[in-house]
C-alpha cells in the first residue's frame, strides 16, 4: 500500500463504517481492514491519518485501530511469519514518540500504550535510544508533554512488579535506574515547587498533581524488585515529600462528586502503597521514617469520611497498617491496650459497616459485588482492608484483640435482636466480625485452613447462622442470607459434618431466592460442599446422603437458570455440573428432560457467547450427562446425537470460535462411545475437519487432533475404503503441526493414530514421505519435546510392522541411516521418554529391534546390539532424564499474542489413557527376559558373550533378574 492520498482517502471511509451501529455496513468494513493489514505500509497510513486528519473521531478511531494492530501483530512467534515488515517497524519507532507527546490526550494514552507494548518486546536491545528520548522530554517544562512521557514509563515499567527474579531484568533495571531516577527525581523536586507557586491556581494543579500521581506510580515500580542504591541514597528526598504531600490539604483539589476518587485521594493512596512497600521490604533502611508515617496515616484515616471515594485511600493506608503491625520489630508501636482499643474503635469497626454504596451495590451491581466479596478481587475495598488488619494485629496481640472484639461482636448482636427489620446492619457486621476474627490462613479451594481458636464456630453457626437460614421467607433479609451462606462457605472445614448436612436442603431452598447474590452464593455453597473430601479422598458427601433431595436440587439449580439476572450465572453452571459429577447414576432419572434445558441454553449462548467460564461449565455437564447415561446404557449415545447435533451444526456453520473446540471434544465423547463402526452423520462431517482454516486457529488444535483420532480408532477402514482419497489431507494436517514447535506434539498423535489404526496398504505409498518429513525437522530443530515423542512413534511403528521393516526403511531413505538412528537419537536418548505407557512401547519396540532384526546380529549394526540393549535397560532402572535444554524451556508454552481462544480441555470429555500394546505384554522386563531367550534359542551362545563382554556390571545384575523373573535363561 502506497502512502498516497488516495489510500488515506480509502482507510477514512473504512474507519467511518467500522462506527456504523449496522452490523451489515460495519463488519464488512472491519474484515477489508483486517484483510490489508498485512501490507507494508499499512501502520504508517494510519498514524499519518491520526496525525493530519482534521476529523476527531477519525483521529481517535486510527489510534485505537493502530493500538490493537500492534497488540495483535508486533510479536514476533517462532515458526510463524513476521506480520510487520521490518521497514515499517524502523519507521514506527522513529515517529511513535514524537506523535504521541504532539497529540491530545485522549489519542495519546492509545499511543502511550502501543509504545508500552513496543516497548515489552523490543526494549532495551531493539529500541535503545527509547529511554533518552523520553528523558530529553522532561527539559520542555511543557506538563502535557511531560505527563506523556510519565504515563508511557509508568506502562512500560509497571511490569516490574511482577516478572521473576532473572539476570535479564537486573539488567534491564539498573539501564533504566541509571538513565531515568536522577531526572525523575529532579522532577519530583520540581514539581513540588510548581505546587507551591501555583497554590492558588486550581487548574495548574490538577495537572501538577497528575503528574505526582504517575511519578509515585513510577517510585513504586522501580524500587519494587530491589532497594536501588540511587533511592537509598535520596531518601531523604523522597520520603520527606511524601510525608509532606500525605498531610496535604488543599481545598482547590477537593471534588464534590462522593463516588469518584480526586487527584488528591489517588495521590495520598499510591503514597500509602509506597510507604507500605518500603516497610514490608526495605524496614531496616526505612526504620527512621516508619513512625512519622504511620502517625500521617492514623491521622488520614481518623479524619476521612465514609464516602465512596475515599475507599481506596481508606483501604491502602489501612493496608499500610497491616504491614506495619505483623513485621516484629514494630510491634512495640501498637502494643499499649489503648492503642488496640483504638486502632479497633476508631479504625476497624467503622470500615466494617455495610454502608449504603454496599446495599446499592447488592442490589443493583450484583455481579461486580460478588466479584468482590467471593472472589477475593475486593482487595481494594474497606471491609478487606479492614479484615486484614484484624488477622495482622491477631499476629502479635490475638487474646487482647479477640476481647475487645467480642464486646463489641455481643453489642452488635443485641441491638439487632433488640429490632431486626431496623438493626440488621449490625448483624451483619457482627457476622463479618467473626469471620475476619476467626479466619487466619484461607484458600480458594479449602476455605479457611487455619481457625482463631478463641471462636467457638460451630456456637457461633448454630445460634446466629442457622435461624437466619432455617425462616420459611427467603427473601427477607438477603444480606444477612448471604452473610450465613458465606459463612458456610468460608468455615466449611470447621463446622461438623452433620451441621453441614443440615444445612444442604435450606441452600437447596435459597437457590429460588429473588436475590442474585443469595442464590447465586447457595449454588457456590453447595458447589464447594460438593467437592469436600473426606477419609481415603472419597468425596465427604456421598451420593447415597444427597439422594433424597436429587430431584428438587436439579429443578432449582435450573430454575435458578431463569431468574433475572442469572441466565447466565457461571456458578449456578459449575453447581449443576458438580451435582451431576457427584450424584452419577442417581441422574440417570432426569436426563431427558436436563439435556433438553441444556441444549437450550447452549443454543440461546451460541448466538453471542460472553461468560467463558459459564460456558465451559455447560460443556463439562453436557460431557457428564453423555458419560453417565452411556456408561449404563451405551446405546443412548443416539439420543444425545439427536438432541446436540442440529445445535453443534448451527455452531459449526456460523463459526462460533469460542465454541468450535468444545463441540470438537463432546464429539470426540460421543464418537468413542460407539462400539462399532462410525454413523454417517460422522462420516459427512469427515472432510470438513481436514479444511486448512480450521487449523489456522491454535485453539482449535488440541480438539480437532482428538476428534480425527476417535475417527481414526472408530472408522479406519471406512476412511480407507470410502474416503482414500482424503488421507493426503489427513497427512496434510499432520505436515502442518509438525513443523511447529508447539504443535509437533499433537501431529505425532495423529501420526500414531494412523500407524496403528489404518489398514496397512492404505498409507503404504505415503510411508517413506512421513519418515522424509520428521527427518527434515529433527535437521532443522530438534527439541527434547520432539525426541520424546519421534522415539514412542518409532517404538510403535515398529511393534505395528515389525523390526524388520523399520530397518529397511529407514535405510531405504539412505544407506546405513538405521545405524545413525540407533547410535544418535534412541540410545543416547530412550531416558528422556515419560509416561508410563510412553516407556511400555518404547520398552516393547526396542526388544523387538534387539531380537527380532537380524541385521542387528550379522551386520556393522551388531556393535550397537550392547549399547541398545544398556540403554533399555536404563529406562526401566535409572530414573528419567528430565534435563531441558536452556533455550528450550519456553517453547511449549502456547502464547498466542492478542485475542484467540485458547484451547479450554473439558475435564469430563478427557480421553481414557490407552495402551496400543496391551495386555500381550503385562511386564515388559519379563517381555524383555522371554524375547532374549527365544533369540538364543535361534543362534546358540552368541547373546550370552554378547552380554556378559560388553554389558556393565550393574545392568548384567538386572538382566539376570528379568531372567530369573521370567524362569528363562539364556543359550
Amino acid at each position: 500500500m502506497e502512502l498516497s492520498d488516495a489510500n488515506l482517502q480509502t482507510l477514512t471511509e473504512y474507519l467511518k463504517k467500522t462506527l456504523d451501529p449496522d452490523p451489515a455496513i460495519r463488519r464488512p468494513a472491519e474484515k477489508f481492514l483486517e484483510s490489508v493489514e498485512g501490507n507494508q505500509n499499512y501502520p504508517l497510513l494510519l498514524l499519518t491519518l491520526l496525525e493530519k486528519s482534521q476529523d476527531n473521531v477519525i483521529k481517535v478511531c486510527a489510534s485505537v485501530t493502530f493500538k490493537n494492530y500492534i497488540k495483535r501483530n508486533w510479536r514476533i512467534v517462532e515458526d510463524e511469519p513476521n506480520k510487520i515488515c521490518e521497514a515499517d517497524r524502523v519507521a514506527i519507532k522513529a515517529n511513535i514518540v514524537h506523535l504521541m507527546l504532539s497529540s491530545p490526550e485522549q489519542i495519546q494514552k492509545q499511543l502511550s500504550d502501543a509504545i508500552s507494548i513496543v516497548g515489552r518486546e523490543d526494549f532495551p536491545q531493539k529500541w535503545p535510544d527509547l529511554l533518552t528520548e523520553m528523558v530529553n522530554r522532561f527539559q520542555s517544562g511543557d506538563f502535557h508533554v511531560i505527563n506523556g512521557v510519565l504515563r508511557t514509563a509508568h506502562s512500560l515499567f509497571k511490569r516490574y512488579r511482577h516478572e521473576f527474579k532473572s539476570n535479564e531484568l537486573w539488567t534491564e533495571i539498573k539501564l533504566v535506574l541509571d538513565a531515568f531516577a536522577l531526572p525523575l527525581t529532579n522532577l519530583f523536586k520540581a514539581t513540588i515547587e510548581l505546587c507551591s507557586t501555583h497554590a492558588n491556581d486550581a487548574s495548574a494543579l490538577r495537572i501538577l498533581f497528575s503528574s505526582l500521581i504517575l511519578i509515585s506510580k513510577l517510585f513504586y515500580s522501580l524500587n519494587f524488585q530491589d532497594l536501588p542504591e540511587f533511592f537509598e541514597d535520596n531518601m531523604e528526598t523522597w520520603m520527606n515529600n511524601f510525608h509532606t504531600l500525605l498531610t496535604l490539604d488543599n481545598k482547590l483539589l477537593q471534588t464534590d462528586d462522593e463516588e469518584e476518587a480526586g487527584l488528591l485521594e489517588l495521590l495520598k493512596s499510591q503514597i500509602c502503597d509506597n510507604a507500605a512497600l518500603y516497610a514490608q521490604k526495605y524496614d531496616e533502611e526505612f526504620q527512621r521514617y516508619l513512625p512519622r508515617f504511620v502517625t500521617a496515616i492514623w491521622n488520614l484515616l481518623v479524619t476521612t469520611g465514609q464516602e465512596v471515594k475515599y475507599d481506596l485511600l481508606v483501604s491502602n493506608a489501612i493496608q499500610f497498617l497491616a504491614s506495619v503491625c505483623e513485621r516484629p520489630h514494630y510491634k512495640n508501636l501498637f502494643e499499649d491496650q489503648n492503642t488496640l482499643t483504638s486502632i479497633c474503635e476508631k479504625v476497624i469497626v467503622p470500615n466494617m459497616e455495610f454502608r449504603a454504596a454496599d446495599e446499592e451495590a447488592f442490589e443493583d451491581n450484583s455481579e461486580e459485588y460478588i466479584r468482590r466479596d467471593l472472589e477475593g478481587s475486593d482487595i481494594d475495598t474497606r471491609r478487606r482492608a479492614a479484615c486484614d488488619l484484624v488477622r495482622g494485629l491477631c499476629k502479635f496481640f490475638e487474646g487482647p484483640v479477640t476481647g475487645i472484639f467480642s464486646g463489641y461482636v455481643n453489642s452488635m448482636l443485641q441491638e439487632y435482636a433488640k429490632n431486626p427489620s431496623v438493626n440488621w446492619k449490625h448483624k451483619d457486621a457482627a457476622i463479618y466480625l467473626v469471620t475476619s476474627l476467626a479466619s487466619k490462613a484461607q484458600t480458594q479451594k479449602h476455605g479457611i485452613t487455619q481457625a482463631n481458636e478463641l471462636v467457638n464456630l460451630t456456637e457461633f453457626f448454630v445460634n446466629h447462622i442457622l435461624p437466619d437460614l432455617k425462616s420459611n421467607n427467603v427473601n427477607e433479609f438477603p444480606v444477612l442470607k448471604a452473610d450465613g451462606i458465606k459463612y458456610i462457605m468460608i468455615f466449611r472445614n470447621q463446622v461438623p459434618k452433620e451441621h453441614l448436612l443440615v444445612s444442604i436442603p435450606l441452600l437447596i431452598s435459597h437457590l429460588g431466592a429473588e436475590s442474585i447474590v443469595v442464590h447465586t452464593y447457595a449454588a457456590h455453597a453447595l458447589e464447594r460442599l460438593f467437592t469436600m473430601r473426606g477419609p481415603n479422598n472419597a468425596t465427604l458427601f456421598t451420593a447415597a446422603e444427597i439422594a433424597p433431595f436429587v430431584g428438587i436440587l436439579l429443578t432449582n439449580l435450573f430454575k435458578a437458570l431463569t431468574l433475572p439476572g442469572s441466565s447466565e450465572n457461571e456458578y449456578i453452571m459449575k453447581a449443576i455440573m458438580r451435582s451431576f459429577s457427584l450424584l452419577q447414576e442417581a441422574i440417570i432419572p432426569y436426563i431427558p428432560t436436563l439435556i433438553t434445558q441444556l441444549t437450550q441454553k447452549l443454543l440461546a449462548v451460541s448466538k453471542n457467547p460472553s461468560k467463558p467460564h459459564f460456558n465451559h461449565y455447560m460443556f463439562e455437564a453436557i460431557c457428564l450427562s453423555i458419560r453417565i447415561t452411556c456408561k449404563a446404557n451405551p446405546a443412548a449415545v443416539v439420543n444425545f446425537e439427536e438432541a446436540l447435533f442440529l445445535v453443534f451444526t448451527e455452531i459449526l456453520q456460523n463459526d462460533v470460535q469460542e465454541f468450535i473446540p468444545y463441540v470438537f471434544q463432546v464429539m470426540s465423547l460421543l464418537l468413542e462411545t460407539h462400539k462399532n463402526d462410525i454413523p454417517s452423520s460422522y462420516m459427512a462431517l469427515f472432510p470438513h475437519l481436514l479444511q486448512p482454516v480450521l487449523w489456522e486457529r491454535a485453539g482449535n488444535i488440541p480438539a480437532l487432533v482428538r476428534l480425527l483420532q476417535a475417527f481414526l480408532e472408530r472408522g479406519s477402514s471406512t476412511i480407507a475404503t470410502a474416503a482414500a482419497d482424503k488421507i493426503p489431507g489427513l497427512l496434510g494436517v499432520f505436515q502442518k503441526l509438525i513443523a511447529s514447535k508447539a504443535n509437533d506434539h499433537q501431529g505425532f498423535y495423529l501420526l500414531n493414530s494412523i500407524i496403528e489404526h489404518m489398514p496397512p496398504e492404505s498409507v503404504d505409498q505415503y510411508r517413506k514421505q512421513i519418515f522424509i518429513l520428521l527427518f527434515q525437522r529433527l535437521q532443522n530443530s530438534k527439541t527434547t519435546k520432539f525426541i520424546k515423542s519421534f522415539l514412542v512413534f518409532i517404538n510403535l511403528y515398529c511393534i505395528k510392522y515389525g523390526a524388520l521393516a523399520l530397518q529397511e526403511i529407514f535405510d531405504g531413505i539412505q544407506p546405513k541411516m538405521f545405524g545413525m538412528v540407533l547410535e544418535k537419537i534412541i540410545i543416547p536418548e530412550i531416558q528422556k521418554v515419560s509416561g508410563n505407557v510412553e516407556k511400555k512401547i518404547c520398552a516393547v519396540g526396542i526388544t523387538k529391534l534387539l531380537t527380532e532384526c537380524p541385521a542387528m546380529m550379522d551386520t556393522e549394526y551388531t556393535k550397537l546390539w550392547t549399547p541398545l540393549l544398556q540403554s533399555l535397560i536404563g529406562l526401566f532402572e535409572l530414573p528419567e532424564d528430565d534435563s531441558i535444554p536452556d533455550e528450550e524451556h519456553f517453547i511449549d508454552i502456547e502464547d498466542t499474542p492478542g485475542y484467540q481462544t485458547a484451547f479450554s480441555q473439558l475435564a469430563f470429555a478427557g480421553k481414557k489413557e490407552y495402551d496400543p500394546v496391551g495386555q500381550t505384554v503385562n511386564n515388559p522386563r519379563v517381555h524383555l527376559a522371554q524375547a532374549l531367550h527365544r533369540l538364543s534359542t535361534a543362534c546358540p551362545g552368541r547373546v550370552p558373550s554378547m552380554v556378559s563382554t560388553s554389558l556393565n556390571a550393574e545392568a548384567l545384575q538386572y538382566l539376570q533378574g528379568y531372567l530369573q523373573a521370567a524362569s528363562v535363561t539364556l543359550l
